[in-house]
């Protein structure tokens, strides 16, 4: 070896071209190869078709990718040497049109892989006369394949199998598509099932029987219906003569039973049937063999808010329902389980009137608002807005808990979407109707700190009212943290320095809860003068954000 090395001359080294290598050494997943550099390089054992016929001193081509990585190793490769070799010859002998044998090496996102010499790019749509659900089946077989494009800028070739399989069909096509005609019934033989269909052998040419032209009634999966090698009669439904394609039917060789469909189920009758298929938006009844009616979601229920059809019914189950519209022409009847019953909310107007003062029970509680159980099947909303005067309620569950047990007052009914709005603080007078008058400016009031934020702390006053204490007016020194001055559940003197009863907001201030008039007169009017700055910031900026803050409290 270290003979064959010496006698060896030194190759020039460049990223991108394409050397002959010496095995120096052959491991079980790679083969190290000596390229005449500083280093040796590694290659996988995969990029080398018969692994066996190597030896130490083999001769190999190989890629340089890169000269050097970063332990000072080339990064080389057997297969894109391979690959830059054959590109040159398929470029300088072959041209688009022409055929080549191949094998599928994998799937690649829009068809397949196959090597033909080089890498050949295989799109779906060109692998069989029907683009295939499963590329798998394909994989590590050998197939001739025509050349539709090569883009020698960027080393790419566009390969097609579907041209030569339609190449050699067109004979057999023109002397059927010559005679058939729509409505014929021939004999053909099933070649194959997929999920929307099946492809039946008619004299030669294949023909597609798509699923829903198996049976009038359900067919869950095509090999339901048929299985390959089976003979059958079927019916010519379409002809193409441009595309040179046949469509057929099955089902068009029986007897149509939606034929006087409306004279059987007439509308507002109540028919009998077994639920066989569940949709999001509803549930299919089989009504009689081939007929089936559908139930949406807001048919099932007058009460419930139905989201899913299996929270009301199940496949297998049998019911009755009534028959709400008809049309033959689609062969689609629409069906009501909710109209076997009578309507509840009828009556909502008459038991439930706006203003009325109700009691029930919290069924669930949602980002919104809380639901509340006025009887069976009749619910009222709360929203948030709707349950306090005082607390700016973010969460229901600050406020309300499930299985609570609640007075509310009946604010709205919308008898078309059938909702009832309710309202807690309607029970009881808004505190900021006559707030000026209570909370006067200059007016010293008592309270508890009740909460801690990062511009100030919120006081809780009488009648769950809360004023706000900006950072600026807690002491005369200015301080970065309330923390070290204010604690939650402590009792504090404040002085009022803002009302705002239409963003309905307090503004309070403890450092002036001793001032005299004067000095109190001196501290408003310097307050006036910065409360729109950066720094101090609007009353109406200390309140907003006031759920991010409090995230972010300790």
């Amino acid at each position: 070896m270290e003979e064959l090395l010496a006698t060896r001359p030194v190759a020039s080294l460049k990223e991108g071209s394409v050397v002959v290598g010496v095995v120096s050494e052959i491991q079980n997943n790679e083969v190290v190869i000596d390229i005449g550099g500083k280093a040796e390089g590694v290659i996988s054992a995969l990029e080398f078709d018969d692994i066996e016929s190597l030896e130490v001193g083999s001769e190999v081509d190989v890629y340089i990718e890169k000269l050097e990585d970063k332990y000072g190793n080339p990064i080389i490769s057997h297969d894109k040497a391979l690959q830059k070799k054959n590109w040159a010859l398929i470029v300088e002998n072959c041209e688009e049109g022409s055929i080549l044998p191949g094998r599928v090496k994998g799937k690649v996102k829009g068809g397949l892989l196959v090597n033909i010499g080089v890498d050949a790019f295989l799109p779906a749509s060109q692998v069989d006369t029907q683009s295939p659900i499963n590329l798998d089946q394909y994989i590590g077989n050998t197939y001739e394949f025509k050349i539709l494009k090569i883009n020698q800028e960027r080393k790419n070739i566009v390969i097609s199998r579907r041209e030569l399989i339609e190449e050699e069909r067109q004979e057999k096509r023109k002397g059927l598509l010559s005679e058939i005609k729509v409505g014929d019934i021939r004999t053909g033989v099933v070649k194959n099932t997929t999920d929307y269909g099946a492809f039946v052998d008619v004299d030669g040419v294949d023909g597609l029987l798509h699923i829903t032209d198996m049976s009038w009634g359900r067919v869950s999966h095509p090999s339901d219906a048929v299985r390959p090698g089976q003979k059958i009669n079927v019916m010519v439904i379409g002809v193409d003569q441009e595309k040179e394609r046949i469509s057929l039917g099955l089902k068009q060789t029986m007897q149509n039973p939606w034929d006087n469909i409306e004279r059987r189920y007439p509308i507002g009758s109540k028919i009998h049937g077994k639920v066989v298929n569940m949709v999001p938006y509803g549930a299919f009844v089989e009504i009689e063999d081939g007929v089936e009616g559908l139930i949406h979601v807001t048919e099932m229920s007058w009460t419930k808010r139905v989201t899913k059809p299996g929270e009301i019914v199940r496949i297998g189950q049998e019911i009755d329902a009534i028959v709400i519209e008809i049309s033959r022409e689609e062969q689609r009847i629409a069906l009501s389980l909710k109209q076997t019953e009578e309507n509840p909310w009828e009556m909502v107007y008459r038991n439930y009137p706006v203003g009325a003062h109700v009691r029930g029970k919290v069924r669930n509680i949602t980002a919104y608002g809380a639901f509340i159980e006025l009887q069976e099947g009749i619910d009222g909303m709360i929203h948030v807005s709707d349950m306090s005067w005082t607390r700016n309620i973010s969460n229901p569950n600050e406020f309300l808990k499930k299985g609570d047990e609640v007075d509310a007052i009946v604010l709205h009914i919308d008898h078309e979407q059938q909702r009832i709005a309710l309202g807690i603080k309607q029970l009881t007078e808004d505190p900021w109707a006559n707030i000026r008058s209570r909370y006067k400016v200059g007016t010293i009031v008592e309270g508890v700190v009740t909460r801690i934020v990062p511009y100030g702390a919120f006081v809780k006053l009488e009648d769950d009212l809360e004023g706000l204490v900006h950072i600026s007016q807690i002491v005369e020194s200015r301080i970065d943290k309330v923390k070290s001055v204010l604690s939650v559940g402590q009792t504090v003197s404040a002085r009022v320095i803002k009302v705002d009863p239409n963003d309905r907001r307090i503004g309070l201030s403890i450092k002036a809860a001793n001032y005299d008039d004067e000095a109190f007169a001196e501290e408003m009017r310097e307050f006036d003068k910065i409360k729109s700055s950066e720094e101090l910031g609007s009353l109406s900026g200390m309140f907003s954000g006031i759920d991010e803050s409090l995230n972010r409290t300790e």
